[in-house]
């Protein structure tokens, strides 16, 4: 949103001695200043932190002590909320987190069935199950470079070691105290377990920023046998139990993660060479296999609680579990630093087809969540919704595909380094570098690519071909224009480029579709043949083995560059201000669910900002016994509509909802329609007093709502002026997603809900005149 508009237009009806009013402006996408957007340099808190805060002009700081200065128009103010996901520099680093916030998306996208309720339970454990996997996977892949590749295969090679003069004190050319191997991984574990402790640190302190926010006291349903919708629900903002008990689970995983990897490489020279304290490794052992099941019950026994606001935290659970498991990644370390002093490193580190586990872990999640996903959506009424129903196991799999990739990738480029440069796998010296299905996880990325570019290819084609078709229909919408060639062109083109949102689930699912193929592609090659690619390939026919050398080279650079341009990025929003900004509104869009699935995903920002609106709204009518508009752009509609949802029927009847540029139906309702279909949008439509939203045909993001009766008004023209008018001396701009105060529109439509307001209409009338086509 930009600058604000004069707040009744010419000819809209108005509402004077109706009591006062006031619009709480709520921004989208991106953020912005109080100023922008409230067209005043000078702006002044009214309630709020600097996290996430209220705002008037300061003429404006005192309007309920004088109505006599509103009579006609309402007192606007804004919540400036962008500060929840891209405020400080720190939050750069939730890009290492993304398949965390993906994993955590798919538990959102159940098909909206309501019945059979094990179904619905079990795609909620089969999401979180694929969540935890991917904590382990994270903290193998910690395991993988700091114990396999640095003081496993380096430290314990006299001449890689000789390269690196901080491994000097380990290797085994110095014949030192941590030259034995076991003592190079008991020192080097310090490694993965430090990340884990960073990361339960990180959820633990947004945890009490986010989710530890009170809800507004919600009334109960007038009748309790009928359904209530999700987001009326007074738990569903408060989440501290559940991310508690997730946080915990995932924690304790990490640690088991990280004393798995050094129990197994000593107990196995234990149980081969008879030395050491072989009968500790056995109890070991079973230890850390019986406390990954206790894990694993944890993260399945229970989901959300959303009947009510659950106050209870499970504190033994949440303090022992990672207590425990703690203690045995100690009593791990203190294990392999027995004395062995017949115990010498060669190949790999054992353990090293955890990955390949993993993997096919994942895909056997995957594959059931779909299977779960379907019995849904058959009992599921139709509707608008994304891959018919298997948005949730497609995002599943992206989320697997993204861990995969970036373990893989940062693997690999540690081999690089610590190698001198030579390729994974292929070397002749000591140094074997990642295990083999790393690198063909890698290789089958140029196969991926392949399989894209004639889907990239398709939509630019239909793109270009629907904007010739829409071109002769432009000027229907301008009558009494001149034509001109380049200027319909330009509003077509725009009109059509907006329209790829809608293809998105299509390729999406081919992307998911492509990864979980070649992923098990990868998987059986790698196990098959236990080599890279292109040593597996050596004797293989010419067109074979020069396929398989290119397709390793490739996937390695494509690794190594992507790998790079993260960092960087990275690097660069933790410096520079406007590229934070842009990280920042990744997460508008990817946190505003709350942590369902994954306790270490970026914080859910609508767990703090939507009992901030509820609350603004439910204590501004009370005390004045006003009209509210509360008006929202973008994500931020999205927002407004859940803080309304949360609202007592008697505020709600005081509260108007303007929505523009709104994806709630075309983003949300598509892809999580359990929560944003057509029955959850109906309600919202009775519910609440009156609803007028406003949508372009050049936006990429907002759309109608299709909820009947008299709530869409559009598409809005834009531009506004084809040509060069009075009004617009100069070829107006295409707005697409910005900007909808400019339309007179906006003004008219709020007009038309105070006065709405204010003649105390029960419910919305399906003959209003205020929607339809806009004209500009």
């Amino acid at each position: 949103m930009s600058r604000a508009t004069p707040a009744v237009a010419a000819g809209a009806p108005t509402a004077e001695g109706a009591g006062p009013a006031l619009e709480l402006l709520v921004h989208g996408v991106g953020g912005t200043t109080p100023q922008k957007m409230l067209g005043d340099p000078r702006t002044v808190c009214v309630t709020g932190d600097d996290t996430a805060a209220i705002y008037r002009c300061a003429e404006d700081a005192d309007a309920e002590a004088h109505p006599e200065r509103y009579r006609g128009r309402p007192v606007p103010e804004a919540y400036v909320w962008c500060n929840l996901t891209s405020g400080n520099s720190a939050r750069a680093l939730w890009l290492l987190l993304l398949p965390f916030m993906v994993v955590n998306l798919a538990h959102w996208m159940r098909p909206p069935a309501k019945d059979p309720l094990w179904a619905i339970r079990l795609y909620g454990v089969l999401v979180r199950l694929v969540a935890l996997s991917l904590t382990a996977l994270l903290v193998a892949a910690a395991c993988e470079v700091a114990l396999d590749l640095t003081a496993w295969q380096c430290a314990g090679t006299a001449g890689c070691s000789r390269s690196w003069y901080w491994l000097g004190f380990t290797s085994v050319a110095h014949h030192g105290w941590w030259s034995q191997p076991g003592r190079r991984l008991a020192l080097a574990a310090l490694v993965p377990a430090a990340l884990v402790a960073l990361l339960w640190y990180l959820s633990n302190r947004t945890w009490s920023a986010y989710e530890s926010q009170r809800p507004l006291n919600t009334e109960p349903p007038d009748d309790p046998r009928s359904p209530q919708p999700a987001f009326s629900r007074p738990g569903f903002w408060y989440g501290r139990r559940l991310v508690a008990r997730l946080r915990a689970a995932h924690t304790a995983a990490g640690f088991l993660t990280t004393g798995a990897g050094v129990t197994l490489a000593a107990a196995r020279h234990d149980h081969a060479d008879g030395g050491g304290p072989a009968a500790l490794g056995l109890v070991l052992e079973c230890a850390l296999a019986l406390a990954g099941l206790v894990v694993v019950w944890v993260v399945c026994r229970r989901g959300r609680t959303e009947s009510h606001r659950d106050e209870r935290l499970d504190r033994a659970l949440t303090s022992w579990l990672p207590v425990s498991s703690l203690a045995l990644l100690v009593l791990a370390l203190v294990y392999a630093s027995w004395d062995r002093s017949d115990w010498a490193s060669a190949g790999t580190l054992p353990g090293d087809r955890a990955f390949g586990l993993l993997a096919l872990a994942q895909g056997v999640l995957v594959v059931a969540l779909a299977a779960v996903a379907g019995l849904l959506r058959r009992r599921a009424q139709g509707g608008r919704t994304a891959l018919r129903g298997f948005g949730g196991p497609a995002v599943a799999m992206l989320a697997c595909a993204l861990g995969g990739v970036m373990t893989g990738g940062v693997a690999q480029r540690v081999a690089d380094w610590v190698d001198h440069g030579a390729t994974p796998g292929m070397s002749r010296s000591a140094y074997h570098g990642p295990p083999p299905l790393l690198t063909w996880q890698a290789s089958v990325i140029p196969a991926l690519i392949v399989v894209l570019l004639p889907v990239v290819l398709f939509f630019a084609v239909r793109t270009w071909r629907t904007a010739r078709a829409d071109a002769p229909r432009i000027m229907a919408d301008y009558p009494g224009e001149r034509p001109d060639t380049a200027r319909t062109r330009t509003i077509a083109a725009a009109r059509a480029m907006a329209r790829l949102t809608d293809h998105a689930p299509l390729f999406l699912g081919i992307l998911s579709g492509a990864s979980l193929l070649l992923g098990a592609a990868a998987l059986a090659g790698a196990w098959w043949t236990g080599q890279v690619p292109a040593r597996a390939a050596g004797t293989a026919p010419g067109p074979v083995a020069f396929g398989a050398d290119a397709a390793q080279s490739l996937g390695s650079w494509c690794t190594g560059v992507g790998f790079l341009l993260f960092v960087t990025w990275g690097r660069r929003a933790y410096k520079d201000a406007a590229a934070r900004r842009t990280v920042g509104i990744l997460w508008d869009v990817g946190t505003f669910w709350p942590r369902a699935a994954h306790p270490f995903a970026p914080p859910c920002y609508a767990e703090r900002a939507v009992p901030d609106l509820a609350w603004r709204m439910n204590t501004w009518t009370e005390r004045t016994g006003g009209r509210l508009v509360i008006s929202g752009h973008s994500q931020g509609s999205v927002l407004a509509a859940a803080a309304v949802w949360q609202l007592p029927a008697a505020t709600r009847r005081r509260v108007a909802l303007l929505t523009y540029g709104c994806p709630v139906e075309r983003l949300y309702g598509r892809w999580f329609p359990a929560y944003f279909g057509p029955a959850p949008l109906e309600a919202l439509h009775r519910e609440v007093h009156c609803w007028r939203n406003l949508w372009r045909a050049t936006d990429p993001i907002g759309g109608p709502v299709r909820t009947g009766g008299d709530v869409d008004n559009g598409p809005l023209l834009d531009p506004m002026a084809y040509g060069r008018t009075r009004e617009h001396p100069l070829p107006a701009p295409i707005l697409g997603h910005s900007d909808y105060q400019a339309d007179p529109a906006f003004g008219r439509e709020r007009a038309l809900l105070l006065a709405e307001l204010a003649s105390s209409l029960p419910n919305q009338r399906a003959d209003q005149s205020s929607s339809g086509r806009s004209s500009g």
